[in-house]
């Protein structure tokens, strides 16, 4: 049988979803009238106007938007009917490919589109999360020496990776949703270069490695603001291009970053499974600074699960590893924001969570008045987060006007951010401060941030 030609997305939408376009539209109509558009005439003809040319009105779009979870901003930015092509993507892919270079390649092109977060969609359920964990660990890099095509050396390597340390200091600087484009736009250039060059072995790795980076980077920008689902598969993406590279740090440092989205939407034990499968290959990782992070992390997801004596052991470990660490110029410089005061702000964290105000605020302290103190110029979401924990760790002492006073530093801080993080942790502190609305300073900061 020959291939079959589709005439416009809506009738692959139709196939796929196994509906009639009188059907279809009815569920359009329900949805319109659900978010308050009003109602919307849903016969047949409509459909045969959508597809042969007319454009939908755009609340029609939004509510069909909506009913397959894909956010109104790709709506606006894509037109139609571009968008519908996102309701076509399929999710699968990333987690079912084969762990071979081609199955990365693959993958990596899959990346290469826009965030697509259903939001209906639960996030990799724990099943899923152990497997990919141990996909990365027991795959074993095949050559990746390319022979067809112009061929590049080191040089394109560099320039990639001096990119990708521009674009981590662009997250710092503008926030998610710009440095979110800009890593799959690089990602796009460094997946069209292994597809079309040639190169030797070791520039093969450094590239593949350059993939995994700009995955990791891509996917901690989508959890930064808030799309956990596509935050996890540019996460999968990156271990196996880290995998392929045979970069164990990069693959490291991205199940570090998996296992903060994990702990951060509930589930401290999938984050802890990806931290012990990382750290079950510490011989592989070169990184120091990478060590002392995957304890860190894994302190706070035990602080998560109300596990006191597993997270201050942790911290003990975080601390080791980081002091063992050596310089940062020669660490990854992915790393160059895990300083001692970081690892002082986890402790902190950790120590909130677990009831221990006072001994919060003595890590906070120590963070910044430390020798190596946490930077609080290089990236605001973060600094303005922690604040928001101080203030929190404050107001449990029942200091209510230090606690007013620290969180409008943490307003100040994040002001403008660009962040789902940032605007939950202030919305849980708000919560927390409401209790004590009576207070003048509390009445006025509430009045302020409302």
């Amino acid at each position: 049988m020959g291939p079959v030609l589709v005439r416009h997305p809506l009738h692959a939408l139709l196939a796929r979803e196994q509906t009639t376009a009188s059907a279809y539209l009815k569920r359009v109509a329900d949805r319109h009238r659900a978010l308050g558009y009003g109602q919307m005439a849903h016969r047949k003809e409509k459909f045969s106007r959508w597809t042969k040319g007319t454009e939908p009105e755009m609340t029609a779009q939004l509510a069909m938007a909506d009913l397959h979870g894909i956010a109104a901003e790709e709506v606006h930015r894509r037109g139609w009917p571009a968008w519908l092509l996102l309701a076509l993507h399929d999710d699968r892919a990333v987690w079912e490919l084969p762990w071979t270079v081609a199955g990365t390649v693959e993958a990596l092109e899959d990346a290469e589109g826009g965030p697509v977060d259903r939001r209906g969609f639960v996030i990799a359920s724990l099943g899923t999360l152990a497997a990919t964990g141990a996909h990365w660990a027991a795959t074993t890099p095949a050559a990746v020496r390319a022979t067809r095509g112009r061929r590049i050396g080191a040089g394109a390597a560099d320039l990639f990776e001096t990119r990708l340390d521009t674009l981590r200091h662009l997250d710092d600087t503008v926030g998610s949703t710009t440095a979110y484009d800009a890593a799959i736009a690089e990602l796009r250039l460094i997946t069209g270069v292994l597809k079309t060059n040639s190169y030797s072995e070791a520039t093969g790795r450094r590239l593949y490695s350059a993939a995994a980076e700009a995955c990791r980077l891509a996917g901690w920008c989508s959890y930064d603001s808030g799309r956990l689902a596509d935050a996890e598969k540019r996460f999968a993406t990156s271990l196996r291009a880290a995998a392929t590279g045979g970069n164990a740090a990069i693959g490291a440092s991205t199940l570090a970053f998996w296992a903060n989205l994990r702990y951060s939407a509930g589930d401290p034990y999938g984050a802890l499974g990806l931290i012990e499968r990382a750290l079950d290959n510490r011989h592989e990782i070169t990184s120091g600074r990478v060590l002392a992070m995957l304890h860190a992390r894994q302190a706070r997801a035990h602080s998560k699960a109300g596990e006191p004596k597993a997270a201050y052991r942790a911290i003990d470990a975080a601390f080791a590893a980081y002091d063992r660490a050596g310089p940062a110029a020669q660490d990854l410089p992915s790393m160059y924001w895990f300083s001692r005061g970081e690892a002082h702000e986890v402790a902190a964290s950790c120590a909130l969570s677990l009831g221990e105000p006072a001994r919060a605020l003595e890590h906070f302290d120590a963070a910044l008045r430390h020798e190596d103190p946490y930077d609080t110029s290089t990236e605001a979401r973060g600094a303005g987060i922690y604040l928001a924990r101080q203030a929190e760790a404050h107001l449990a002492l029942g200091d209510v006007d230090a606690a007013v006073e620290v969180a409008e530093r943490a307003i100040e801080q994040l002001g403008g951010a660009d962040s789902a993080r940032g605007t939950s942790a202030l919305a849980d502190l708000r919560e927390q401060l409401a209790v004590y609305r009576k207070a003048r300073p509390v009445a006025d900061f509430l009045e302020l941030t409302a």
